[in-house]
């Protein structure tokens, strides 16, 4: 470059000698003058270029001998960083069926070490699970900064100088030790998939379908040879099974239960050799080796949970075992104390014999309850917001339904210790009269004089007023009472006479206390009397009312006095008194 430069350099001075004296020849030739002068500012534009990259040259000639001594210590730097991190960085393994080929440590570009490993691996799969596959198709590509490890056409992995840094080795003995790895493993794996295989589990598959078909139509052969044999058989041996008076299951029903439990037996028989066979069919090939394991998940992992939340369960099964025997013998104690109480073998102050079974029948309410309570933490689930809601559900729609119904449970109960009446007592309710033959907790339930039961809810008895004849004949008496209107012309103490006369007659009226009239009232053309009698027999009111009447007609017809209020003494006229005439015989 400099021997040109000088080369230069005289060729221009010995051009300018020249067009000097020249010049000094020809003063008048401007044309040469320009030509000359435009000659030499282009030869000086070509020197000014020539040192301007010769300048250049040189500081690149120094600026690569520093680089290159830069580079030597920044891959020393480098490599002291490797090693100073290698005891703490785990590095992105490539494992594939568990088994671990290699480890990468640095990024490739934008690409972390995961996703090299990944990449990878799907490419190592995907060349395995071709149908053929050829050993040497599996090779590495040079290239300025990278070794790619290719199969085919395809890049399986790239390594750079920093994996060779980290594994202390170069980038092309690194690059041919990963080869060697997934060359062995492809060929392990097309091992499994390839076509050979792909062809044995089609024969597998028929062989496991045609065993299975086989192992059906056997179970089908036995359950119909042994099924009547083996219902006779029962037949014969078996008894009725009876509770006491009760059959609950006779010889025939026993046989219908048999042949139903055989079918199930069958049935489960074959399901178990699906349950096996339907695995293995799918287990032969690999694409489906995990459908397999699904299914077989599907049908075992229900019956492994429902295991272990019984047995995780137990602990809560003997406390709930526990409070039911205790609550269980307790409410026992207080229905042998209850018994005892209403049969008169104990007798409590102020305690009555007939509340010993309701207030028994409350205090199992409330033992039951208050067990409830306590059970229902253990129960599986109870913390749930599911059954929390359905639980509230549930007693909303209850106490919305119920609303009656606990009403008439109230008053059922305020009844039962109030004692208005009891079963067989001739009460009055409203226009309703007839004997109790029924008391629940809601209800309580009449006869009437007519055999017709009437239900009345115990909520419309508590609010009514109820007349109790059968306790009012026991203990005081029941006063039997009637009217009859006469005319002033009849002397008030015949007809007083009459009425106590027709109240004695009558069969089921006491003499002791003695029958009375009253004269209730002084009307304008007649005076009301009434015959007051008692009488205990309040189950045969009806009776005494029909004879005392009877009694009252015959008294005052024999006596010649008419029973008529004498509105029509104005019209009579000549009209005969209204007395039955006796028979003439």
């Amino acid at each position: 470059m400099r021997n040109l430069l000088t080369r230069l350099t005289v060729v221009a001075v010995c051009l300018t000698a020249a067009c000097g004296l020249w010049a000094q020849s020809q003063d008048d030739a401007d044309s040469l003058r320009i030509a000359t002068d435009s000659v030499v500012q282009q030869l000086s534009n070509q020197i000014r270029e020539l040192k301007l990259q010769s300048i250049m040259m040189q500081e690149q000639l120094e600026r690569s001998g520093q680089n290159a001594r830069e580079d030597s210590v920044q891959k020393a730097l480098t490599k002291a960083r490797i090693d100073s991190l290698r005891e703490i960085t785990a590095g992105a393994p490539l494992v594939i069926d568990g088994d671990t080929l290699l480890t990468l440590y640095a990024r490739k570009g934008g690409v972390y070490p995961e996703a090299r490993v990944e990449q990878a691996r799907e490419k190592i799969l995907s060349e395995g699970r071709k149908m053929t596959m050829f050993a040497d198709s599996v090779y590495v590509y040079e290239s300025e900064f990278f070794s790619d490890v290719m199969a085919g056409d395809e890049v399986i992995l790239s390594v750079t100088d920093i994996d060779g840094l980290w594994q202390n080795t170069t980038r092309q003995e690194l690059a041919a030790q990963y080869r060697d790895i997934v060359t062995a493993k492809i060929e392990e794996i097309h091992a499994e998939y390839g076509l050979q295989q792909k062809l044995t589990g089609l024969l597998l598959v028929v062989l496991i379908i045609a065993g299975q078909w086989l192992l059906i139509r056997l179970t089908n052969w036995l359950y119909r040879r042994w099924r009547f044999r083996l219902i006779r058989m029962v037949m014969k041996m078996s008894l009725p099974l009876k509770f006491k008076d009760y059959e609950v299951l006779n010889v025939h029903r026993q046989g219908v239960i048999f042949v139903v439990v055989f079918r199930l037996i069958r049935a489960a028989v074959i399901f178990l050799q699906l349950l096996i066979s339907i695995p293995l069919l799918f287990s032969v090939f690999p694409e489906t080796k995990t459908f397999a394991y699904t299914i077989f998940g599907y049908i075992w992992n229900p019956f492994v949970d429902i295991l272990g939340a019984v047995v995780a369960y137990l602990p809560n099964v003997f406390k709930i075992a526990v409070i039911i025997v205790c609550f269980h013998y307790l409410v026992k104690s207080i229905q042998y104390l209850s018994n005892e109480v209403a049969s008169g073998k104990l007798k409590i102050n102020g305690f009555y014999a007939d509340w010993a079974h309701p207030t028994y029948l409350i205090l199992r309410i409330l033992l039951y309850s208050f067990m409830f309570v306590m059970i229902w933490p253990l129960l599986p689930s109870s913390d749930s917001q599911v059954f929390q809601g359905v639980s509230v559900f549930i007693g909303v729609i209850v106490s919305l339904g119920s609303t009656s119904i606990v009403g008439n449970l109230m008053a059922g109960i305020v009844m039962t210790y109030m004692r208005p009446f009891h079963v067989g007592d001739f009460i009055r309710f409203g226009d309703i009269e007839g004997f109790v033959i029924e008391k629940t907790a809601l209800v309580t339930r009449l006869r009437t004089r007519k055999n017709e039961v009437i239900t009345i809810p115990n909520s419309n008895l508590m609010s009514s007023q109820t007349s109790n004849f059968t306790f009012a004949a026991e203990n005081y008496g029941i006063i039997v009472h009637t009217k009859v209107t006469i005319g002033y012309d009849m002397q008030h103490q015949l007809i007083e006479q009459l009425l106590l006369d027709a109240a004695k007659a009558t069969a089921l009226l006491q003499t002791t206390p003695p029958p009375y009239v009253r004269v209730t009232a002084l009307d304008d053309f007649y005076v009301e009397y009434e015959i007051n009698a008692f009488t205990t027999h309040s189950a045969k009111l009806s009776d005494i009312y029909s004879e005392l009447h009877q009694n009252i007609l015959d008294h005052f017809h024999r006596a010649g006095v008419e029973i008529m209020s004498p509105h029509i003494f104005a019209h009579r006229d000549h009209l005969e008194v209204q007395i039955p005439k006796e028979d003439k015989a």
